[in-house]
């Protein structure tokens, strides 16, 4: 099934006569009603009817996160606050929040991208589905809710925490869909399994997973755990929040709304321009967002970018699942370290658990990396043969990868914090050194 098979399935020419239609009116809105993109266009002499291809997006200057904040809250709007009915914000952990303004408009074309994810993964009118993202300031919960009122599909919002309470709604309410961060959602059945409770009192059958990067062990292990279909989809406040790209059901790349986002990999060193297929930082430009526009945008998500159409039918680029980002990108003795690569080494693993933590300290001159993962249960707590072939084990799988040595520390089951939220997988102590 296909939520919207005209723009689904087109056919790229006349897409990309769409989308050029788009990047000009969102050019010109940008340039007439945001001072911040005036000056910058002005500076170095670009006009908005100089942008007549789509080749052309490249002669804009990116755009950075700290260009927002530098304009926190409101000046980055391209429309007056009374035109403004929604407002979202980041978690602002390091300094001021971003800051994302919706028209009416915009919380249209949002319901309509989410609608589209969620059908393509498999999301069906008869469906129940239980948000157990937060509410609040965050896109993800709001966004996926009205997603999946759009599609038809019964919506329990249940936000996060509370556990054991999660459970109890998601067996008697007879949950079929779950929504949420995977590190949470893994969590709940680490929950169900302590309380004693059978996989055959849910009735899930698909996950709708988002707000963190996660490899496709650990979508696995998802799978696995609830009996589930594990998606992923991705999205970020500076551009509308979940809905720019989404996996359908056969989970080769995250389909891409590129009637209302225009992709582009580029060098995140050089800036340069990257072709389908290579590696690189993703730029997101918004071709249709009225509140606040967002021109070539610097999410700093590794990914890659698939033209194939797709055996589902649709033909949108597809996305790859972001294999880092460049500033969670860890440098150990000069070797550029992923949280990603570690998971993947770790998922494969027999006998530990999802739960890690990844410590960098400096010892004298040099770094060191430490990686704390849990064991699967306590059997092998005692067991110091074991436990000393099964770190040896991971240390040799991890130089593999990495092509560096780290410590490896094998800590007792549920020691490791969890997270309801976004998991905060790296303790970098060299910045408090």
């Amino acid at each position: 099934m296909i939520w919207n098979e005209e723009i689904e399935c087109i056919n790229r020419k006349e897409l990309e006569e769409i989308q050029l239609k788009h990047l000009k009116n969102a050019v010109e809105r940008a340039y007439n009603n945001v001072p911040f993109y005036r000056e910058r266009f002005d500076k170095i002499g670009l006009r908005p009817e100089h942008i007549k291809t789509l080749k052309d997006i490249e002669k804009i200057p990116f755009t950075t996160k700290d260009d927002l904040r530098d304009n926190y809250p409101y000046k980055m709007f391209a429309c007056p606050l009374k035109k403004i009915v929604r407002l979202h914000a980041s978690s602002g952990t390091t300094g001021k929040p971003i800051v994302a303004g919706y028209t009416r408009k915009d919380l249209d074309i949002w319901s309509e991208c989410v609608a589209r994810i969620i059908v393509a993964a498999g999301g069906r009118e008869d469906d129940l589905a239980q948000i157990v993202f937060g509410y609040g300031m965050f896109t993800g919960g709001f966004g996926l809710h009205y997603g999946l009122e759009k599609v038809g599909i019964t919506v329990i919002p249940s936000s996060s925490g509370n556990s054991e309470r999660q459970l109890m709604l998601m067996q008697d309410f007879g949950a079929t869909i779950v929504v949420g961060t995977p590190s949470y959602v893994m969590y709940l059945s680490e929950i169900a399994e302590e309380l004693g409770i059978p996989k055959k009192n849910f009735k899930l059958r698909l996950g709708l997973f988002g707000g963190e990067g996660h490899t496709e062990s650990m979508g696995k292990e998802l799978e696995e755990r609830w009996g589930i279909l594990a998606t992923s989809n991705y999205g970020l406040t500076e551009v509308i929040g979940p809905g720019v790209s989404g996996e359908c059901i056969y989970q080769d790349g995250m389909h891409f709304c590129e009637d209302h986002f225009y992709p582009e990999i580029i060098d995140p060193e050089t800036g340069e321009t990257k072709g389908y297929g290579e590696e690189g930082e993703l730029v997101i430009t918004t071709l249709t967002k009225e509140g606040t526009p967002m021109l070539r945008y610097r999410t700093k998500d590794i990914t890659v970018l698939n033209p194939e159409p797709c055996k589902c039918g649709r033909t949108s680029l597809r996305m790859g699942k972001v294999l880092g980002r460049t500033d969670d990108m860890i440098i150990v003795k000069g070797v550029n370290v992923f949280p990603s690569q570690i998971e993947s080494v770790l998922l494969e693993t027999e006998h530990i658990g999802p739960h890690y933590q990844i410590v960098v300290r400096r010892e004298g001159y040099m770094d060191s990396l430490e990686v704390m993962v849990e064991l699967a249960n306590r059997e092998l707590v005692d067991n110091f043969r074991a436990l000393e072939s099964l770190e040896e084990n991971i240390r040799h799988k991890l130089r593999t990868v990495l092509q560096i040595d780290a410590k490896v520390r094998l800590v007792e089951p549920k020691t490791l914090e969890r997270f309801t939220g976004k998991a905060k997988r790296v303790i970098d102590l060299r910045k408090q050194e």
